[in-house]
């Protein structure tokens, strides 16, 4: 069997659905089958979808039953209060299981509202991870800090399809420092298109890497200042990257990847050519192209 090692290891939710791919569902969903069976289905992770398509869902399904189970991270952009009604309409669904919620913050809801609802959601839903996508205004030092005492998860978000979505790495260093040093584990969304510090020659947004989050954690994790993270973030030499984390110990590995629980990325491939051409995906593994059903 494939090993992508325990770094490597779920570390891509299958956000296929999500901008800049937006495949349609009907394709979205038969590939996701086929890439939890490939050479390459170790790296994939859950399916990423939103809340409020869950009527397409069933719709697909009552003509296409999906073959195995169908693991979603469903995610809630309306905040807490949408959660149940969803939990409710994926329960109905043959083939289906929420693994874990990404919750979103509305800009009207206080954080000690955040935080009761939050208590009422995990109060019944304790086999399931709680993300919570902590917004980029001034709740956000109050919501990092109130993790530290909880279960829930948080989620970052690292790009989107304007410029100002794209934290820059002082900022996103901030955020790996906090929650590293309170335990907090994390997950990524958007923007993560590579593997390496790129500028998007289409757009000319500056991406983050996935490697590079992967490194700065592994430095958080040391004791790096936010100087020392960033300058991690901001590295475009995938080569250096690639040997800084072969070196990582599969102990070290593991708990750089319990902090760094996944990242979301609309596609599949992108990710795993990279890892092939820097040489940290098996070399038995064959690349792939998006879209392919074989």
């Amino acid at each position: 069997m494939t090993t992508f090692g325990p770094l490597l290891t779920n570390l891509c939710d299958d956000a296929a659905l999500f901008p800049p791919g937006n495949a349609p569902i009907a394709d979205a969903v038969p590939a996701h089958a086929v890439h939890t069976a490939a050479d390459h289905a170790p790296l994939v992770g859950s399916f990423v979808f939103p809340a409020g398509r869950l009527g397409e869902l069933a719709e697909l399904l009552a003509q296409t039953p999906y073959s195995g189970e169908l693991e979603l991270s469903l995610t809630v952009p309306a905040g807490t209060a949408a959660v149940a009604p969803a939990l409710e309409k994926a329960a109905t669904l043959d083939s289906v299981s929420v693994t874990a919620l990404e919750i979103a913050v509305p800009a009207e809801q206080t954080v000690d509202e955040l935080f009761a609802a939050l208590g009422e959601i995990s109060s019944t839903e304790t086999q399931r991870d709680i993300f919570v996508e902590v917004p980029r205004d001034d709740r956000r030092p109050e919501i990092l800090a109130r993790l530290a005492q909880t279960p829930y998860s948080a989620k970052f978000r690292t790009g989107g399809i304007v410029a100002e979505a794209y934290p820059d790495e002082a900022e996103l260093a901030d955020a790996i420092r906090t929650v590293v040093a309170s335990g907090v584990p994390f997950k990524a969304t958007a923007g993560l298109h590579h593997a390496v510090r790129n500028t998007d020659p289409e757009t000319g947004f500056e991406q983050h890497g996935f490697l590079n989050i992967l490194a700065a954690v592994a430095v958080a994790l040391g004791g790096g200042d936010d100087a020392a993270i960033a300058e991690v973030l901001a590295d475009r030499d995938g080569a250096a990257l690639a040997s800084r984390l072969k070196e990582l110990s599969d102990e070290r590995a593991t708990e750089v990847r319990s902090r760094f629980r996944s990242y979301g990325t609309c596609s599949i491939a992108d990710p795993l050519t990279d890892l092939l051409d820097l040489g940290l995906a098996p070399s038995t593994v064959s690349p792939i192209s998006e879209g392919t059903h074989e």
